[in-house]
């Protein structure tokens, strides 16, 4: 633990996630984190149909040595309406390489899917109001020197999402 301590308020999320990451951690292997970004992970297609459940972790086999015991990758299990799990089935290579590219190393090989009703998520977003002209090119100005097109357009709607909501 560092020596600093923060004084004052806490963002209700990070108490939040830190009472909630364990409990999910021990019951279903998955963080708050892959769940508040799976719209991002699973994209357009599928963000509105799915939802992360639990990951199984193989057993660690009492066999291996330190060396060779590093972590092993699990099987992620998805709820999907419907026939749109036949669609998932076809993109799971996909998926798979944008969820462990979330994670930073291979945490996953397979995916489960399984077929039930998703709640969706969206319901209680807020609208964004419109941009202004200024606030439009203030935007535009700030990632003009950003190369990769896929970095400057999730700035760009993280910045519209951030400025969009400030009244």
């Amino acid at each position: 633990m560092s020596t600093f301590q923060r004084k004052g308020a806490f963002q209700i999320s990070e108490v939040a996630n830190r009472l909630i990451d364990p409990v999910l951690a021990r019951k279903a292997g998955i963080n708050t984190a892959l769940i508040g970004s799976w719209d991002e992970i699973a994209g357009a297609d599928f963000a509105d149909c799915t939802r992360p459940e639990k990951i199984t972790w193989p057993r660690r086999n009492a066999d291996l040595t330190s060396e060779s015991a590093g972590v092993e990758p699990g099987v992620l299990t998805i709820a999907c309406e419907g026939a749109r799990a036949l669609f998932l089935t076809h993109a799971q290579g996909e998926l798979i390489q944008r969820i462990n590219g979330f994670f930073g190393y291979p945490a996953i090989r397979q995916i489960r899917i399984v077929q039930k009703p998703v709640a969706p998520l969206h319901k209680h977003r807020r609208k964004l109001r419109p941009l202004s002209k200024t606030e439009a090119i203030r935007l535009s100005e700030m990632t003009t020197e950003i190369e990769n097109d896929k970095l400057k357009a999730a700035l760009d709607r993280l910045g519209r999402a951030v400025i969009g909501s400030r009244k």
